[in-house]
Order: C-alpha cells, then sequence, then structure tokens
C-alpha cells in the first residue's frame, strides 16, 4: 500500500522539485496543496497527483480528514520572502502555520516534517551544527525558530515523529528572479559588460535544488534521526567563486564589478553546515 504524503507549498520553488522528484518511482500517493488552484493548474505534474486546494485562513473542522487522512506531512509553504525583515513573518507566518500543523495532529496526523532555514544561526560563523544554540537575528529567522520550538512543545504533549529540515542555499532553474545565479543569468542575456556584486569573500552552502529535493524528501521517509536536520553540502564556497564558476559554464566573459554592494549586515561573512546527520541518513547508516 503506497504512502500518502501531503506537500504543503506545491507549488513553490522547492516544491515543484520536491514532487517531481516523489513522482519518480511512482512508490506515493501524492497530495499536493496550495492556496491558488490556477497556479497549480500550470505545474506539469497537476494531473498526475491529488490537488487540494486550500488557504490558512479556511476554516475546516477536520484538516486530517480534508487532505485524505496522509501518512506524512513534508511543509515547505512560507510567505513574505526575500524580505527577511518582514513583520509578516511574526505577525502572520508563525500563527497561521503553527496552527495549520497543529490542527493536522489534533486530528490524526503522525508524522511531520517541517522545512527551517540557516537563518536560525544569526550571525555565527563557521561550521554550524545542530546543537548550537539558535540565536536569529531578522524576524523570519526568529519566525522560523519560534516556530520549531512551538512543535517541540506540542511534542512534549502529543504523540508524533517530526524532523526540521533546516536548509542553507540553493540554486536552480525556477528559483526567484532576484537571487543571486538569477540575476547574474539575465545579465547574461541582456550581454551586459559588467555584473554589480559585492566583493564576494564571503563563504556560503549551497546545493542545486534537485539535490535539496532529493534529500528532503530522504529525511522525511526515514524515522530514525528526528528533530534538527541539515540539509546542505557541508562544503563552504564563496560568493565570487560560485559566480565565476557559472560564468564559466556558460561561457560568458562579463567582467564582475566588485565591491559595488556592501555586504548584508543580517549575514555572517562565512558559514557552512555540519551534515554529519545528513550523511548518516544518505548512506543509510540509521
Amino acid at each position: 500500500m503506497k504512502k500518502n504524503i501531503l506537500v504543503r507549498g506545491a507549488t513553490g520553488f522547492i516544491g515543484n522539485y520536491v514532487i517531481k522528484q516523489l513522482l519518480i518511482n511512482n512508490e506515493f500517493g501524492i497530495i499536493a496543496t496550495s492556496r491558488n488552484k490556477e497556479h497549480a493548474l500550470k505545474q506539469d505534474w497537476f494531473n498526475n497527483v491529488k490537488y487540494v486546494e486550500y488557504d490558512l485562513n479556511d476554516k475546516k473542522d477536520n484538516l486530517f480528514d480534508y487532505f485524505n487522512k496522509p501518512d506524512l506531512l513534508i511543509h515547505l509553504a512560507w510567505e513574505g520572502l526575500p524580505n527577511y525583515d518582514s513583520e509578516i513573518h511574526i505577525e502572520k507566518n508563525l500563527i497561521n502555520h503553527y496552527t495549520f500543523i497543529k490542527s493536522l495532529i489534533n486530528d490524526g496526523l503522525k508524522e511531520i516534517n517541517c522545512i527551517g532555514t540557516c537563518f536560525e544561526y544569526g550571525l555565527q560563523n563557521g561550521c554550524l551544527s545542530e546543537d548550537l544554540s539558535t540565536i536569529p537575528n531578522t524576524t523570519y529567522g526568529l519566525a522560523k525558530d519560534s516556530l520549531r520550538k512551538f512543535l517541540e512543545d506540542l511534542n512534549k504533549k502529543k504523540i508524533f515523529e517530526y524532523k526540521w529540515i533546516r536548509l542553507f542555499y540553493m540554486y536552480g532553474k525556477g528559483q526567484a528572479s532576484n537571487s543571486l545565479l538569477s540575476l547574474v543569468e539575465q545579465s547574461i542575456k541582456n550581454n551586459d559588460a559588467q555584473f554589480n556584486m559585492s566583493q564576494g569573500e564571503q563563504l556560503r552552502d549551497y546545493l542545486p535544488i534537485e539535490d535539496i529535493a532529493k534529500y528532503i524528501i530522504m529525511i522525511s521517509l526515514q524515522n530514525k534521526i528526528n528533530g534538527i536536520i541539515n540539509c546542505a553540502s557541508g562544503k563552504p564556497i564563496s560568493i565570487r567563486s560560485l559566480v565565476e564558476s557559472y560564468l564559466k559554464e556558460k561561457k560568458s566573459h562579463i567582467e564582475l564589478n566588485l565591491g559595488y554592494y556592501d555586504y548584508a549586515k543580517y549575514e555572517p561573512i562565512a558559514f557552512w553546515a555540519n551534515i554529519k546527520k545528513l550523511n548518516t541518513i544518505k548512506n543509510n547508516e540509521c
């Protein structure tokens, strides 16, 4: 019997890749949900899943029944990005998403997998492991960190399995137009002579979106390692090197105008993930 997986945020950048990855082997029943069916209808996976439209402002008597009693939830949705300091993260998202997940658990869901963020670590530098204290310095990071703590507290009262999948950085086709490599791609298409950027010395942890989707599913389908799990490459790369590699791959000779922008104040200069837990899962040791 197929395991039924509810994917919340199905039409988003990550959601599209997660659903496509789930469909590859046809091993799962997929229940995709988002707040806009018209947007979902445009996705090439639409006819291969059970789609259930749902807005977090809607009120249902039993969400577990409404979504056809899924075996597990992969919760990807989050509004208001990339504005990391918007009040929407605290005043709307935190309560809405917690209420949604809590309602599903109260109604019968036994397994949840939620997306966290490296922004929960705040301005801490170096290799970041899951046992570090969180010190978020943005409203986005604070809201995500608070949601995790709310769920941990709920887990003391309700029996359910949960994984908190903490993402770092990603890239790939379909990413937001204001993301780094999307801006580089647009500059190439515009035949620009220069690409304006920071000095590019900051170290980050990047993965292609295809790998992100694969690891999210891999983490979600196992139950030996629960709680917080970093989902990243574990390998730091400078922003400058990342851009230069992308330009080389695209055979572009755009000159980098380094130092045009200051470094972002909400990010540390150098950080990447400790992925010991992820490697254990990948190696099937759990």
